[in-house]
């Protein structure tokens, strides 16, 4: 692009947007190879593509996070050069990232209001900041508290914060990456409803998602990536989840489910009456009781906020139990650290991978061995064996797919599924005999889903004690020997699969008991 390109002037309505010949080259890797993309005023745009297809690097060019190599972008047919976040948004581009820009010691009024001027110029003004928030949550059905802590915060409700701080700052086309990989179903159906409201007021969405029935039931049209390059862009009428999936990852895809019965050994974690307090101090979780025997998976439904979260926690030494007792292979674990777990043969997929799976800075490779780096095979009397590492971390790259440069890329660097496949790749590694899979294909293209649910089957069949947390119920559904719903930090109740139905499943999330 030329230095002679200017920006439009502010705000004015973006009509039609285009990406010409976009190419982003990393090193060892070609990202986008000369990809076109566009969308028009009031329509939603799906881009689609597995983890590391491109996507969240096609639109991180757009909204001026990366320069591109090659190619222009046009906005109503002007040619446009955005070298930062600043540029975009002042051309009414805003962007909803997959994993939070948020400061999580501030308020939701704080965040939305960083890096605004005051309308009151060296006077904070808060209070409007939080009324304008509270207007556009009740308009869109976003509803969140302007004066809580970002901390505070349920994944899904910290979304509806990042999506107001666009919202605030009058976008008019929305990069939305991911949007409801972090909501309930209930959620995703308001959400929907929020984007609805957005294109008759003549925003234009451009919608990065893996659930292909989203795509079907919300958007216009659909462009798929695969390995950089653009491989098909149509109308999305026509389409069924089949074509998209075959567009996305080359072949057809089959998600694989329990077939067997489960080949149940002994109790291998077991809660007894577990209490626990959430982080704003009240009971997260009252008088759980629970056990999960080697061979099968207990599966967790129940809607976002009900003490999913707590629960993986206590189990894995991470929050403070208050009442009760949790016991591994047949040891009493409670007030354990999470070292003392790891020696007993837990492993921990964590809701949040960006916070609690991976360290961003560290490689691939210091990564893989971050649990153990200390212990065989990865060092010996104190000292790491580097050979070793690199070869076992080399192998696991391949084991599990795992798209990267190289062993020694930053694990920040990558796609979020690729990231997942990190920690998948380190906690399944070591054989666990008890797995907390808390949402573990939250985020994660179509291909990938297929892969990590092969790979819990798996580990069932090695003699895995799994407790599987998951806000999908298809997933639950599909995956459970047994479903424990939850509700308000209780559990309701216990269903073998056989008795699993989705009406009895709803109304037991919704703290009803069925007569």
């Amino acid at each position: 692009m030329s230095q002679s390109q200017a920006t439009l002037p502010l705000r004015q309505k973006i009509e039609h947007l285009e990406m010409r010949g976009i190419t982003k080259i990393f090193p060892g890797v070609v990202a986008n190879d000369r990809v076109d993309f566009d969308v028009r005023e009031g329509e939603v745009h799906a881009l689609l593509g597995e983890n590391g297809a491109g996507k969240s690097t096609l639109m991180k060019i757009l909204y001026g996070l990366y320069e591109p190599n090659e190619g222009e972008i046009r906005i109503n047919g002007q040619p446009v050069r955005i070298r930062s976040p600043k540029d975009a948004i002042a051309l009414g581009i805003g962007m909803i990232h997959q994993h939070f820009m948020l400061v999580d010691t501030l308020t939701v009024a704080e965040n939305i209001a960083l890096g605004l001027p005051s309308s009151r110029r060296f006077i904070t003004d808060l209070d409007v900041v939080a009324r304008r928030t509270l207007e556009l949550a009740e308009t869109y059905g976003l509803h969140v508290d302007p004066e809580a802590y970002i901390w505070q915060l349920a994944v899904g409700q910290r979304q509806r914060v990042e999506i107001l701080k666009a919202l605030y700052r009058g976008a008019d086309l929305f990069i939305l990456d991911e949007p409801t990989a972090v909501l309930t179903p209930q959620e995703v159906d308001e959400f929907m409803g929020t984007m609805r409201q957005m294109t008759r007021e003549r925003h234009s969405i451009i919608f990065i998602t893996h659930k292909l029935h989203e795509v079907i039931a919300t958007c216009d049209r659909v462009t798929v990536l695969r390995n950089g390059r653009r491989v098909a862009s149509r109308p999305v009428d026509g389409c069924t989840k089949l074509d998209l999936a075959r567009l996305m990852v080359g072949h057809d895809i089959v998600l694989p489910k329990i077939t067997s019965a489960p080949k149940q050994g002994e109790v291998r974690l077991q809660l007894q009456e577990v209490h626990a307090l959430s982080e704003r101090g009240t009971l997260a979780l009252r008088g759980v009781n629970l056990q999960v025997r080697a061979g099968e998976i207990v599966g967790v439904a129940g809607v976002s906020g009900n003490g999913q979260s707590e629960l993986a926690e206590v189990i894995t030494g991470l929050r403070r139990v208050t009442q009760g007792k949790i016991f591994v292979n047949g040891q009493e674990t409670t007030g354990k650290p999470p070292a003392d777990l790891l020696q007993l043969g837990m492993a921990y997929i964590p809701e949040e991978r960006m916070r609690d799976g991976i360290i961003s800075d560290f490689t691939v490779s210091e990564n893989v061995i971050l649990r153990n780096h200390n212990h065989a095979p990865y060092a010996r009397r104190g000292f790491l064996l580097h050979r070793i590492i690199a070869e076992i971390t080399d192998r696991l790259i391949r084991l599990f797919d795992i798209r990267t440069p190289s062993r020694l890329t930053p694990a920040g660097n990558l796609s979020g599924g690729n990231i997942q496949k990190v920690v998948l790749a380190r906690e399944l590694s070591r054989t666990p005999k008890v797995l907390i899979a808390a949402q573990p294909t939250r985020g994660v293209d179509i291909g990938a889903i297929e892969f990590i649910h092969k790979n819990l089957l798996d580990q069932r069949e090695a003699g895995a004690a799994i407790l599987l947390i998951s806000e999908d119920l298809d997933e639950v559904l599909s995956l459970s020997d047994r479903v424990a719903v939850m509700y308000e930090g209780r559990i309701m109740d216990i269903l073998d699969a056989k008795d699993a139905e989705r009406g009895k499943i709803g109304l037991l999330m919704a703290g009803v008991r069925p007569e």
